[in-house]
């Protein structure tokens, strides 16, 4: 007789919940968002700025360029489209040239002199000496003051009757200078105006750029007899060229804009001697009583194409630095 033994069961185990048999509950789990849609959350913000503040408006200059615009048609939307017809007025007018070669002028020697100080300020404050921070600061009020506050100070300083320019040239014998009125100066006077504008945001820039260089390569280079100079031209110099090159392009596209300062203070005369594109520009679209609208939506264009050629340079260049 076969004898089977028997196992005693074993019991569920006890549950905090009180049933016995209840099955495991399972972890209610959330799958993480995807990366690709978190991007483009943090993209939206800023397409939908520049898809309103810059891409809108660079749409509806070339669209003014393209149609022949006048005030009744400006506020119907009528206008005809006419092609390149305003871009050829525009190459055709005869303040085109004189426009284009004060642009280059204005632009270039703003550039140069804006850059040169602003390096030789750097380079000075560099040295940490006291009052240092302080006066560093005090360089950097020309370029927070309101652009109409600075052209206006200018405006009265080189004033031909009561400015202090004058005054101080007749305290040393020499006679009074049409600044401000003379064909002959007034393109010099708004280069110098713009200067004295431009040169702090170079010295930020750049002294930014020379705290980045390693000092341990100066006391090298003194150990093996280089002097100050040659420290300089050999090492912080070459160093500096990528912080150069930003420094350079956004001076250039901020100089091809200029308009306040021109305007404010020759309003680009007398008799065309300081107009630029960008003051063309303006007296074409808003400067007379019948405004045309599309020639001077035609010469902002060109102002921008410009720009965007310059842009593209410096990009090539920077890609042809990081290559190599």
């Amino acid at each position: 007789m076969n004898h089977t033994t028997q196992l005693p069961r074993r019991r569920p185990a006890h549950h905090p919940t009180g049933a016995a048999t209840a099955a495991p509950t399972r972890a209610l789990t959330r799958r993480p968002a995807s990366p690709q849609w978190t991007a483009w959350a943090f993209l939206t913000p800023v397409t939908l700025y520049l898809a309103c503040f810059y891409a809108w408006p660079l749409y509806r200059n070339l669209d003014l360029s393209l149609r022949d615009y006048t005030v009744r048609s400006f506020v119907q939307g009528d206008a005809p489209f006419t092609g390149l017809d305003n871009y050829r007025k525009v190459l055709a007018d005869p303040t085109f040239a004189p426009a284009l070669l004060h642009t280059v002028v204005f632009t270039a020697v703003c550039l140069v002199f804006q850059y040169a100080i602003g390096l030789a300020l750097a380079v000075f404050f560099h040295q940490h000496f006291r009052l240092s921070a302080t006066l560093r600061a005090l360089f950097l009020v020309p370029w927070l003051l309101p652009l109409i506050v600075s052209a206006s100070t200018w405006s009265w300083m080189l004033n031909s009757d009561s400015g202090i320019v004058n005054a101080a040239l007749h305290a040393v014998g020499v006679g009074p200078v049409d600044w401000l009125t003379s064909p002959s100066w007034s393109l010099t006077s708004v280069i110098v105006a713009n200067i004295w504008i431009g040169v702090p945001f170079n010295l930020v820039v750049l002294h930014s750029g020379l705290q980045s260089v390693p000092a341990a390569l100066h006391e090298a280079a003194a150990l093996d007899g280089a002097n100050a100079w040659q420290r300089f031209w050999r090492i912080t110099f070459p160093l500096l060229r990528p912080v150069s090159a930003i420094t350079l392009l956004l001076g250039l596209v901020y100089t091809l804009k200029v308009f306040d300062i021109i305007w404010i203070m020759t309003k680009g005369g007398p008799a065309d001697a300081s107009t630029t594109f960008a003051t063309w520009s303006y007296r074409l679209g808003f400067g007379n009583l019948l405004p045309a609208f599309g020639p001077g939506a035609a010469v902002g264009n060109l102002l921008v194409v410009a720009a965007l050629v310059f842009g593209l340079i410096h990009l090539r260049i920077q890609r042809k630095q990081a290559l190599s």
